[in-house]
């Protein structure tokens, strides 16, 4: 529910942003970590993701469930596949747990349905980069049911893209940065295809 508030939810300090919808491999050896995942995987609640970047951690961050235990090892350590569900800012840090939390409140979107229009310019984007990409045309029916976090999701942005998004209150203006992040990726693959040109034909132009 928008606006609820979390005291005593885990969080995860990691030098990668999650976002919703998108599927996070995790391999947990840290005793409080492990503490962490055992306490979510008897509860069933999430735990949140919050980018440990150069300059700091960062305040609003992505909850995460976990989907399914890939492995245990025999000294306790996990790999594990969790999924981003919902974005939050965290309003405190608690110490008083044996792993990282803090009094959180998950944050919604203040505006409506997005405009069809831009949603599906961002579609276009989106597909025409991952033709490029994978050579793999995208079904009209899973396209037409993805939102700016779900195109996002599948695409290997950096950390910074990916935080953008996550602070962004709004699916319109999430749209036009997932436009923009998809056209500057298709515009670099070009770079690439022309420069793997070049050098095979050992910088001479051919003309037919």
């Amino acid at each position: 529910m928008a606006g609820e508030v979390r005291s005593d939810f885990p969080l995860f300090p990691l030098q990668l942003v999650a976002l919703p919808g998108e599927p996070v491999p995790l391999h947990i050896f840290e005793d409080r970590y492990k503490a962490m995942m055992t306490r979510c995987l008897e509860t069933g609640d999430e735990f949140g993701i919050i980018w440990m970047a150069e300059d700091g951690l960062r305040e609003i961050g992505c909850a995460c469930a976990i989907d399914r235990v890939l492995e245990r090892l025999e000294d306790g350590r996990l790999n594990l596949l969790a999924r981003g569900t919902r974005p939050f800012r965290v309003i405190e840090r608690q110490s008083h747990l044996p792993y990282p939390a803090g009094v959180v409140e998950f944050v919604a979107d203040h505006d409506g349905e997005p405009d069809p229009e831009l949603a599906a310019v961002a579609r276009t984007a989106y597909a025409e980069l991952v033709r490029r990409a994978t050579d793999r045309e995208p079904g009209g029916d899973e396209l037409g049911r993805m939102d700016a976090y779900e195109m996002a999701a599948t695409v290997d942005f950096g950390p910074d893209a990916k935080q953008g998004l996550l602070e962004l209150r709004s699916e319109e203006a999430r749209l036009r940065l997932v436009t923009r992040l998809f056209r500057a990726a298709a515009k670099r693959l070009d770079l690439v295809d022309r420069a793997q040109e070049r050098a095979r034909s050992n910088g001479k132009v051919h003309l037919g």
